[in-house]
């Protein structure tokens, strides 16, 4: 299978290429500069220079492909207009180019639970519920999902909720460093409760989204079917480097004005940025869970990793590699 993965020199993206790779598919990577995507060229994958704007190289890069992952996305901007263009117009440009160079091909929009919005307490979201974002990133890509519906061509959508794992350096890594003090801040009184995915198992049911006949014109949760709470992240993190640690709740209040100055700053600075004012209407809902019981069911996707030995397996490659 001949396989087009955006944002292959991400976080995510890495890892579905790795996985691609050893299914033995055929990677074409669409990157911005080939010459720090080396090593993918080393490993076989073709690269083609360009980025979501750059409608010649989407086509160049689309033609001839079966599948095409779109991965790519911006997580910090300074404001909902830059989410938007990166989003949903940089996905209203890869539709265009499939639909010019690869009208058959999947496409397997990796989105987030963000777009579906917060769950209650105790009920994981379900695919048919009508969507609630509550930040200018879930908007984002909730619009994203909005054009991948009305682009006519056979689409997959997968909603990962919170990913971590080996590469991670935007979600994660600080609370790893941050729990050699001995006190981990955690937003609200640690009840939350979230599901988590391990990203290479991600990674394995992306290229089953991607790969699974049957199953076109869906949306689906794609995370461990385990729930956790934000305290037991954090405790996981600790116990998984070896450290004893107190939880230091952050009231609202405080975390609004820290977010809200955080964002003030950036948007000043004109710097991109997911600490934003509000972030606090996702740091402090009920619940961020999905059900992944249909992705489970029509795919056979078995993720491996529940959050302890995920975080374990996440330190050591931190360690392994120098991160910390």
């Amino acid at each position: 299978m001949k396989a087009l993965v955006t944002g292959a020199t991400g976080f995510v993206g890495s890892h579905l290429v790795d996985r691609l790779l050893a299914a033995g598919h055929e990677v074409t990577a669409l990157v911005r500069t080939p010459a720090k995507a080396k090593g993918l060229a080393e490993r076989g994958v073709r690269l083609v220079a360009g980025d979501l704007h750059a409608e010649d190289a989407l086509r160049e890069a689309a033609r001839g492909q079966h599948v095409v992952h779109h991965v790519a996305a911006l997580v910090g901007a300074v404001d909902e207009a830059e989410f938007l263009r990166a989003n949903r117009d940089g996905t209203a440009n890869v539709v265009r180019a499939m639909r010019d160079a690869a009208p058959s091909a999947r496409l397997v929009l990796t989105s987030s639970l963000a777009a579906a919005g917060p769950a209650r307490r105790g009920t994981p979201r379900r695919a048919g519920e009508p969507p609630q974002p509550v930040t200018m990133y879930g908007r984002s890509k909730l619009a994203s999902e909005q054009v991948v519906r009305e682009s006519g061509l056979e689409w997959v959508i997968a909603r990962p909720p919170a990913v971590y794992g080996p590469r991670d350096r935007d979600n994660f890594l600080a609370v790893f460093k941050a729990s050699r003090l001995g006190l981990l801040p955690v937003f609200g009184d640690g009840t939350q409760e979230l599901s988590m995915v391990y990203a290479p198992d991600l990674a394995d049911g992306l290229v089953l989204a991607g790969s699974t006949p049957g199953i076109g014109g869906r949306a689906y949760f794609v995370n461990h079917p385990e729930v956790v709470s934000s305290g037991d992240v954090v405790r996981e993190i600790a116990r998984a480097a070896g450290r004893s640690v107190w939880l230091l709740p952050i009231p609202r209040p405080i975390a609004e004005f820290a977010l809200g100055v955080a964002g003030g700053t950036a948007t000043l600075l004109k710097r991109k940025t997911i600490l934003r004012a509000d972030k606090a209407n996702e740091f402090f809902q009920p619940a961020w869970t999905g059900d992944a019981e249909p992705f489970l069911r029509d795919t056979g996707w078995r993720p491996e990793h529940a959050l302890r030995p995920g975080m374990e397996a996440t330190y050591r490659w931190y360690v392994e590699h120098g991160w910390l």
